[in-house]
Parts: C-alpha cells; structure tokens; sequence
C-alpha cells in the first residue's frame, strides 16, 4: 500500500478489501467498510467528513500512507476499533476526543438531543444530569443544543472517563456549564438536589451477550458494558433513586438497548414508554417524575 497506492480512493479501496479478508467488524460510528476506510483515512489527514470526490482524487504523501498502514494492522489484527486509532468519534453533530479508558460514543440518544427532547418535555430543562457520562458527549450535546441556557452534571463512576470528560468540556470551552462529577450513579450527589431531565446511557449488556461480543467490544471499558447477569444491576438502582433526583414535572430518560426485553419481564406493571426512533436504533425508555414514584414499590421489592 505504501508503494504502490497513491491516492484517498485507492487507498480506501484498498482498506475495504482488507478490512473484508479480514472479517473485522464495524459498528463504532459506521456501519459499512467503505465508511470505516474513509473515517481512517480522513482523520489521518485531518479532514472532517462527509468527503467529496476531491478528496477521492487527491494523493497521500507517503508518510500519510505509512501511518494508514500502521493503523490498517492495528484495525485488522488487533482488532481496535477506528475511534480509538484516529482519537475521534461524532456525536449529535460534534466531534470528540476518545481513547480506551471511555466506550466509543454511538447512542441513539442523539436524535432526543436533536430534537431537544420534544415532546416529552413541557419546557426548556435549567439543569440536566447524564447518568455514566463516560467522554461526555451526551452532556456536551445537551449543553450546545441548549446554547448555553441550561447546567450540566456529568456523572461517572470512572475517574479514567472523567478525564476524558474533561478534555471533551474544555475543547468546547463549557467548563462553566458542564460539570463532571465523580460518583457511583446517585451516591455523591448531595441529597435534595433537582434536575428537570435525567438521561441515562448505563453499562446494560447481559453477561451472555458480553461474552459473545465481537473482538472489538472488548477493547472497550467493559465497566461501561457489562452490568451483571441481566444486564439490570445499573438500571434497577437508577430507577430506585430517580425520583428523589427529579422535579415533580422532569423525567427520566434511560438507554437499555437489547436488554429491553429483559427490563420488561422483570417489572411487568411498570408503564415504560420505549421511544420511536426514525434514524434507528431502540431500547430507550422514557419514565416521568410521578410514574417513578407510582411505582416506587416495585423498584424497591426488585431491588431487595
């Protein structure tokens, strides 16, 4: 590849065809080979997507190609996913520094951002938790989105991630809007306080599911994957102490993914009302402040 290719096009083409021999998998911000190929080969070149048939055409000094060809082996052999080689993911529209102490940023919480959580909030939120912040992408996202009108605790468990968090703030300059907090879900959050909107992305993944995981996944955090053997140890404390942490109008906002099944049979009189997606993805379930105290009994009875 270093001698004999010699343009983007080339090159990707090239990375599709290996990355194809090779079997490696993709769903770390793409969803495809081509795309995957295009996202190392334009972070190499500091060059945001999407591309355009000038940069297919244009020609790679040869120490771009030797830097490809290093991260094609990492990718193929080691199996690291492409974030953690070009050091950036996309989120809600902005990019992100990450590495391997956070799980690469891909929920489909972003559309709810986007969107600025309508309809399912009856105003603007003056102050927001993100429940395992891990590189803060869901607080930052918020923060932007709300240009500034609301406060942002960003909580995790990790002080790794929160290190991370913290680059992610101060690259978009919001230390005095987004705040990174060290904490076990709600434990050192002091008692009394308020949000208008909790999001949660909580580690969910079953321990089967863990363990047949493609290679990739397991170069993440698997603090920020697995959670017990259902996939309901986070969840079933964030349901718990939701409430005392909401106003009497704010609402809980919770990604389970695949584990959604499993959330269901485990508290059948709970109304979960799992949002419609239209860009994809599933397993995000909306509870409001007095649903959540309604069903205070059954969180406690699961949780003993």
């Amino acid at each position: 590849m270093v001698e004999e290719l010699y343009t983007v096009q080339d090159v990707v083409r090239y990375l599709v065809s290996l990355f194809s021999m090779h079997g490696v998998y993709v769903g770390h911000g793409t969803d495809n080979y081509w795309d995957e190929a295009l996202e190392l080969v334009q972070a190499v070149m500091f060059l945001q997507p999407p591309c355009d048939d000038s940069t297919l055409t244009s020609r790679l000094t040869k120490r771009e190609r030797e830097l490809i060809a290093k991260m094609a082996i990492a990718r193929t052999k080691y199996r690291i996913p492409t974030p953690y080689l070009t050091h950036r993911a996309f989120f809600a529209g902005h990019q992100f520094y990450v590495d391997r102490r956070v799980i690469i940023p891909r929920s489909p919480i972003a559309e709810l951002i986007e969107n600025e959580f309508r309809p399912y909030l009856s105003k603007r939120p003056e102050r927001v938790l993100d429940m395992c912040t891990g590189s803060g992408c869901i607080a930052i996202a918020i923060a932007l989105q709300f240009e500034g009108e609301c406060e942002v605790d960003a909580v995790d468990i990790s002080a790794e991630a929160l290190e991370v968090a913290a680059r992610n703030i101060e690259g978009y300059e919001l230390e005095d809007l987004v705040t990174p907090i060290q904490s076990d879900l709600f434990d050192n959050l002091p008692q009394g306080d308020k949000y208008d909107l909790i999001v949660a992305n909580p580690p969910y993944v079953n321990a089967y599911d863990l363990s047949s995981m493609p290679d990739e996944y397991h170069r993440e955090p698997e603090l920020a994957l697995g959670s017990g053997d259902d996939g309901l140890d986070c969840v079933r404390r964030i349901l718990l102490k939701a409430r005392d942490f909401l106003t009497d109008d704010g609402i809980l906002i919770v990604e389970v993914g695949n584990t959604e099944e499993n959330l269901i049979e485990t508290y059948p009189n709970v109304p979960f009302h799992f949002i419609d997606l239209k860009r994809g993805g599933s397993g995000i379930f909306l509870l409001s402040a007095d649903q959540l105290e309604l069903c205070a009994p059954y969180f406690e009875q699961e949780y003993r």
